[in-house]
């Protein structure tokens, strides 16, 4: 089968360098607006994947993405957002990145080459059956995300992937593959830019669907969202307003004895 990575394929533009600043963002802007139509094609995959991800979760399972660089970098932050958002456990969603805690910041030689690192890494998890894996590759061809999902494959451990190049070793491998095709990147193999762009877009997907399938949100508000800072205590007391029709000062207080919009308003109906 034919594979070509269309995310290093040259730029149609040519001599960015001459470009005025006005032209470098239009044109950037340009090839961003192409991802959200290229995202819409994948959402057939996103479907099953998700359904197999709030399956597993209702028995008890955890979501783990794995990825090397940026899109390591992107599967942390989808992670980390999970529990202040939905008040989840802080091991339900989980991002692993090739090198480990450190190459967040910086990038580690030769990690993302390491096939044998990540199943050593979910292994320290303790994954088990119940989990899914998504490895997460704008290329598709990563040999740290590859060896884990075939590790997982062997071990009956759900897989699924997130890569920009139809055809990939990755998207071969994964059960549940999401190719997300952008084309080439702004500067040429650059695909931090509309690849990136596109892994957010997805993983945003993934997670909330997931979360709201698990009934982590009501109506349209995150009822179970931690109360980490003062915009959020502020946003949660006007939810509580909103649907028991009750002033700043009493809304306040309900929030502050529950610790929760949802719990404040279920207790206040009682």
């Amino acid at each position: 089968m034919n594979f070509t990575k269309t995310t290093e394929q040259s730029s149609k533009y040519e001599h960015l360098e001459k470009m005025s600043v006005s032209d470098l963002l239009f044109n950037i802007n340009q090839e961003d607006k192409t991802v959200p139509i290229a995202v819409e094609k994948a959402l057939p995959q996103i479907t099953n994947l998700v359904q197999q991800i709030v399956a597993k979760m209702k028995l008890g399972g955890r979501l783990f993405y794995i990825g090397a660089g940026t899109s390591g970098r992107l599967g942390i932050v989808d992670a980390s957002e999970c529990p202040p958002t939905f008040g989840v456990p802080f091991d339900m969603v989980n991002g692993i990145i090739a090198g480990g805690d450190k190459a967040i910041r910086r990038a580690v030689e030769n990690a993302e080459d390491n096939t044998a690192q990540a199943w050593i890494d979910l292994q320290e998890n303790k994954i088990t059956e119940n989990d899914v894996v998504i490895g997460i590759a704008a290329s598709g061809t990563t040999p740290y995300v590859i060896a884990g999902l075939e590790k997982c494959n062997e071990h009956t451990i759900i897989t699924g992937c997130i890569t920009c190049n139809e055809n990939s070793p990755l998207a071969l491998t994964a059960k549940f593959p999401i190719v997300v095709v952008v084309g080439p990147e702004f500067v040429t193999g650059s695909s931090r830019m509309k690849a990136g762009t596109a892994q957010k877009l997805v993983l945003n997907m993934i997670s909330t669907a997931t979360m709201i399938q698990l009934g982590k949100v009501k109506g349209n508000k995150m009822v179970d969202m931690q109360l980490s800072n003062d915009k959020l205590v502020d946003r949660g007391v006007k939810m509580i307003m909103d649907e028991i029709l009750v002033t700043y000062e009493v809304a306040s207080k309900l929030l502050m004895k529950h610790g929760s919009v949802r719990n404040a308003v279920n207790n206040f109906k009682k």
